[in-house]
């Protein structure tokens, strides 16, 4: 790719907006249907904690193709295996949204997450192929804005598609931005093919990551609705990721010429160290980023649009400070920028402890853009670390690994802070139902104000248990925040494992983090 002619004049603009487009659509549909679970599991007739398989099945999709992506561009060209690409995922896109249950929805989205794997680091690659490399930075700066972007609208284009049209149009859309971004792409990169060689790939290794990714993922989602460990298939599950996660590092390790994921990438102090912080504080990260909206929605009255609309904040401060980290990520240690971003992570999740059930918008966003400029100091320095020592070669393998921790850990993240919350919420709920009882006069005065405001005695025990459950999710969610903070905190100890750098990232790594 680098050896190409830079594009100019209109192929170059065209060229440049359609993989900005595909970039936004994929990382669009990381968060678009974060608004939208209740009122999908409402439509689908199911629990909110089954419709978290929503993103998680995309996520846990996306995290095992991802690696796949340097052995597929070898096999079939760089410029076809993202119109490909492309291409089905429009077509899942609209699977997505003609499914008419979860199962379908799921299956459908895992297609969607599998297809979208080779899309982010191709489009960038082609980016910069597009531009000289004097201009580079500017290549680099037009992806940054777009993965920054795009997190901050979905959540307030989903919500506000689910309220004014209806949730499957948060899949629709993505068919004819993606019609427009194969077609252009295909028009005017085909002659710009990268060479094709047959590989073999790593067969065996590649079964057993998709069996025991998928099992470990099946058991954290259906835990809490099986009971955890007190349910057999709960624990045929953790068996078998166990044992086969087990085989899998013997087999990646033994004399493999093609594995399908590099893990001596790990021997290398800055690699795992800066992998483990990213991967974790991501997971954190992202578990309360789907926390939040099904909260304010379930317990707080908000619709989708509201809560969209008071999410979406946190990409202002990103936008405005990434450019700025990104000139300093070479200049100031790494380790200072990344323990900035898990300081300000640590502040907002503190600042959300003080969240009522009597907090308006205003008082609920501030956290929000506050945590804005965490993600500005996050994904950079991290990457800087990861990356660091490494000869340009090895330089996507470990990419595609550190990614790959990042994603399933977003997935997993998604399936603990759900279940915590849920658990929490049960056992705040029979504390404070151990108040209501006859002898206590508040809970009688306040059955008497229900009934003279024509409420029947049943009619107003449900009216106290559903003020009940507000309470309780709303400390459970509190307990999440907290503890989430203290998580953060703690990392910061395991970025200062990693040795000081000062380096200069190879062109386009900083910006393929996101």
């Amino acid at each position: 790719m680098s050896e190409l002619q830079p594009l100019t004049g209109a192929a170059k603009i065209l060229g440049t907006l359609a993989l900005a487009l595909a970039t936004f659509m994929n990382v669009l549909d990381t968060s678009i249907a974060n608004v939208s679970l209740s009122t999908i599991a409402g439509n689908l007739g199911v629990s909110t904690t089954q419709v978290t398989w929503v993103i998680t099945s995309f996520g846990v999709a996306n995290a095992i193709a991802v690696p796949l992506t340097g052995w597929l561009s070898q096999r079939f060209g760089a410029v076809r295996l993202f119109t490909a690409s492309v291409v089905l995922f429009s077509i899942a896109s609209l699977l997505c949204g003609l499914a008419s249950s979860l199962p379908e929805l799921i299956a459908f989205r895992v297609v969607q997450g599998a297809v979208a794997g080779p899309m982010i680091p191709l489009s960038q690659a082609l980016l910069l192929s597009s531009f000289s490399k004097a201009k580079a930075g500017t290549a680099l700066a037009i992806w940054g804005v777009t993965t920054l972007v795009a997190p901050v609208m979905g959540p307030l284009l989903g919500g506000w598609i689910t309220d004014n049209i209806a949730w499957p149009w948060i899949f629709y859309i993505n068919i004819p931005v993606g019609a427009f971004a194969a077609l252009v792409t295909w028009s005017i990169y085909r002659t710009r093919e990268t060479p094709r060689r047959k590989l073999p790939i790593d067969g065996v290794g590649m079964a057993m990551l998709i069996v025991w990714v998928g099992s470990l993922q099946i058991m954290l989602d259906k835990g809490q609705e099986l009971d955890w460990f007190h349910s057999a298939t709960i624990v045929a599950l953790a068996v078998i990721a166990l044992v086969v996660f087990c085989l899998f590092l013997a087999w990646e390790l033994v004399d493999n010429p093609h594995p399908v994921v590099d893990l001596r990438l790990f021997k290398r102090r800055n690699f795992w160290t800066g992998t483990l912080a990213l991967a974790l504080a991501y997971g954190v990260f992202f578990g309360n980023v789907v926390i939040l909206p099904l909260w304010l929605q379930q317990y707080m009255g908000y619709t989708a649009t509201d809560a969209g609309l008071l999410t979406a904040p946190v990409g202002i401060l990103a936008i405005m400070l990434s450019p700025l980290v990104g000139r300093w990520v070479s200049r100031v240690d790494q380790r200072i920028l990344a323990t900035v971003a898990f300081s300000i992570f640590a502040i907002s999740l503190h600042m959300r402890t003080a969240y009522n059930t009597e907090a308006n918008f205003g008082f609920l966003v501030v956290p929000i853009i506050v945590q804005g400029g965490a993600l500005a100091f996050f994904f950079i320095p991290l990457v800087s670390l990861i990356l660091s020592g490494l000869p340009q070669e090895r330089v996507p393998a470990a990419s595609g690994l550190s990614n790959f921790a990042r994603i399933l850990s977003g997935s997993l993240g998604t399936s603990i802070a759900t279940t915590v919350w849920d658990h929490r919420a049960i056992l705040h709920h029979a504390q404070l139902t151990e108040y209501i009882n006859r002898t206590s006069s508040a809970a009688g005065n306040y059955v008497q104000t229900l009934q003279a405001g024509g409420l029947s005695l049943q009619q107003a025990g449900v009216a106290i248990n559903r003020a009940i459950d507000v309470q309780a999710h709303l400390l459970a969610a509190n307990d999440v925040f907290w503890a989430s903070s203290i998580l953060f905190t703690g990392l910061i100890g395991v970025i200062w494992l990693a040795r000081p750098i000062k380096i200069n990232l190879p062109p386009g790594v900083a910006a393929g983090a996101h």
